[in-house]
């Protein structure tokens, strides 16, 4: 399973915040479309192909939204929906699946699921439903755009950053990467998931690419005290404030 990308400030998708999506199908086509898509508009991605994989990511992986198909290999989705409320785990559900008889999705909103969409889809219809959820349940993003750790600063509606009273310039790229560190402020990245969020791709090349610009937000946001961008040797890295 793998996480997925998050938009840079341009683009429509910049108001889901990297707000946590796991997307549940056996189907691969059908994962990669959805993969793709949540990642266009900012969402972070995780996925599994079969039921009990489902519920172990909801574990690990704390999503703000499930994409659930009902039919799947092992347990089926209406069952997963059924075991995550006996644990306690709320999340939001958006049930896919090919069914579309009327008592079907009468039972899955019945048992906790909070919509229902069936295939074939569209991709647009898809995304809005999952917006909509999301505010439903406050977990659209944060409040005006912004985010913050210590004195750093990033607000997405002006695409400026700040630390303290100095205003930051940077690229988009060098904008989308730090986006994606201080949205997961405090969470250890490991170069893999990087790439793919940032460069929206697995990397199978040079990844001197992600050291090259870690190097340069160093320069610019971290020539102000205290220094935030820190390594984790043999991992990744992560933004987080000194530790005292």
């Amino acid at each position: 399973m793998q996480d997925g990308g998050v938009s840079d400030g341009s683009r429509p998708g910049v108001a889901a915040n990297g707000a946590r999506v796991l997307v549940v199908d056996d189907e691969p086509n059908i994962t990669e479309l959805l993969s793709m898509a949540l990642r266009y508009e900012g969402f972070t991605v995780n996925t599994a192909a079969t039921g009990r994989a489902a519920l172990t990511a909801v574990t690990q992986f704390s999503p703000a939204l499930v994409i659930l198909d009902v039919m799947l290999p092992d347990i089926d989705g209406l069952e997963v929906l059924k075991r995550l409320n006996a644990g306690g785990q709320k999340v939001p559900i958006i049930f896919l699946t090919a069914k579309d008889a009327t008592e079907d999705k009468v039972h899955g909103l019945t048992i906790g699921g909070d919509d229902y969409v069936t295939k074939p889809f569209s991709i647009e219809e898809l995304m809005a439903r999952v917006r909509v959820v999301l505010r439903r349940h406050g977990a659209a993003g944060s409040e005006g755009g912004r985010l913050a750790l210590a004195d750093l600063e990033m607000d997405d509606e002006a695409h400026e950053v700040r630390r303290g009273s100095h205003i930051i310039e940077l690229t988009t790229t060098e904008y989308r990467l730090l986006r994606y560190l201080l949205i997961n402020a405090g969470r250890v990245l490991t170069r893999s998931q990087i790439l793919d969020h940032v460069w929206h791709y697995d990397f199978g090349g040079d990844a001197s690419v992600l050291e090259t610009y870690i190097s340069y937000l160093r320069r610019k946001v971290d020539k102000f005290k205290p220094q935030l961008i820190q390594t984790v040797r043999g991992v990744g890295y992560v933004l987080r404030a000194p530790r005292t």
